[in-house]
């Protein structure tokens, strides 16, 4: 991998990090779907003007099917599941789960995409889920007051992830990236419009959680998607996926700083875990699993 990719890699898993954070903002006073519908909806107005001055938003219409789904399954779905767990869920708390993206990625490429599955990835994958069992284990409650649904929100937004991703990669590659952030943006804007038009805040909303949600839509919609497309575009999907290594670590970071999160030791423990796991499944080192006698 070009050392470009990975310092992309590296900004990028730094403004991707802060998204929970703004979510952890903004959610208590918009709620899940207006809020995602803004993130969006904010993000298409920064990026169509530069689609159009390079003249490809032609392609918002050629390529609208791939783009309309590829705007639910990375956008649309997983922001508002997001910002669902925002509500009750720790910011540094979302931001772990979230690495269990690739998890999902590696394994609908092997279904899907027919990309290979060495032993050494296969054990990834179940040190990988193994680490999400430890992380949520003490808070999967769905009594009340329990986390059970906010982490549940999570984790299906993380599968959403890993299709969206090996999706892009099968019917988008040869599409700019520019064009697919801004038309996944613009796809899923539209379809979240008449459910935020329903569910609009009916209070007023703070000029903090305003603050959030266009620094949620700009730096973290926006540039990030840019960013992610491009390097999916360049080192494919299962090795773009994991970003996601790097996101908890900022993620915890902001949630410390500015909102005076504690670092718990199963996040610590489930954490690394679920990290360890990631890196053999996308194949970013490998050990070799002896096979049992036949």
């Amino acid at each position: 991998m070009r050392s470009i990719d990975t310092l992309e890699m590296i900004l990028l898993a730094a403004v991707w990090g802060a998204s929970f954070l703004f979510m952890r903002v903004a959610a208590p006073e918009l709620g899940p779907i207006a809020l995602a519908f803004l993130r969006v909806a904010i993000a298409t107005l920064c990026l169509l003007p530069v689609l159009a001055w390079r003249r490809e938003l032609p392609l918002l219409k050629t390529q609208w099917l791939p783009l309309a789904v590829v705007g639910f399954l990375n956008s649309a779905l997983p922001f508002c599941l997001y910002a669902y767990a925002a509500l009750s869920m720790p910011a540094g708390f979302s931001s772990i789960i979230n690495a269990a993206t690739p998890l999902w990625g590696a394994v609908i490429a092997y279904l899907w995409l027919r990309q290979p599955l060495p032993s050494s990835r296969i054990l990834g994958l179940a040190i990988g889920f193994l680490g999400v069992v430890l992380l949520v284990w003490s808070k999967a409650s769905f009594k009340a007051g329990g986390a059970g649904l906010a982490i549940s929100a999570a984790l299906l937004a993380t599968f959403s992830y890993g299709i969206a991703a090996n999706f892009t990669k099968q019917y988008l590659s040869g599409v700019p990236a520019m064009a697919v952030a801004a038309g996944s943006q613009m796809y899923a804007a539209i379809l979240l419009a008449p459910l935020a038009a329903w569910l609009w805040p009916s209070q007023p909303v703070s000029l903090g959680a305003w603050h959030a949600v266009l620094a949620l839509a700009v730096f973290c919609t926006a540039i990030a998607y840019l960013m992610y497309f491009r390097l999916i575009a360049h080192i494919g999907p299962s090795r773009a996926i994991a970003v996601t290594f790097l996101i908890p670590l900022f993620g915890v970071a902001w949630g410390v700083i500015f909102l005076a999160e504690q670092i718990l030791p199963s996040m610590l423990v489930g954490g690394g875990v679920i990290l360890l796991g990631t890196s053999l499944a996308v194949g970013l080192w490998a050990i070799k699993v002896p096979r049992l006698a036949q």
